[in-house]
Parts: C-alpha cells; structure tokens; sequence
C-alpha cells in the first residue's frame, strides 16, 4: 500500500506551491529538473519546506485543497512550524 504526502515547496520567487506524491524526494527532483507542475517549471529551483503524510490517496487531496485555500500568511505558518519541528 502506497504512503501518500502533502507538500509544499518554495519556489526561487518566493511563492509556495502544494502538491501530494508518494515519494517526496522524487516529486522535488522532478520540479527541479523541469518534469514537475507546470507553475513551478519557470520558477526553479524549488526547496521542500512542509510535508505531512496522509492515510491515503484521496486524504491526501483533501488536504492539499484545503492548503491551497489557506491565506499565504497561514500557509507561511505551516512552514515556520515544521522548520521548528525539522520535517
């Protein structure tokens, strides 16, 4: 069974960018080498700043669209948090 995460990422223009995958470091590889989301190919590089995992699949797209909701000042905060809890 597939472990599912939710993500952020901060791209070189400063904005975040919230996705799921199943293998963090390989989704980061692909946005960096320009195979990722369409919106972070002309902002790269990008650098992991959250992540959480979810149970499963459909969880994990839950809760990227209620990230991706989020004023940025919330969203900032996340990352603050995990940089406090070193993800």
């Amino acid at each position: 069974m597939s472990r599912w995460f939710v993500y952020l990422v901060r791209c070189r223009d400063g904005s975040l960018y919230a996705g799921v995958t199943t293998d963090l470091a390989v989704r980061v590889r692909e946005h960096n080498s320009g195979r990722g989301a369409k919106y972070t190919r002309s902002r790269r590089p990008v650098k992991l700043v959250w992540s959480v995992s979810a149970s499963n699949r459909s969880a994990a797209l839950r809760r990227e669209a209620a990230i991706k909701r989020l004023p940025r000042p919330e969203k900032m905060a996340l990352c603050a948090k995990a940089r406090k809890t070193k993800i």
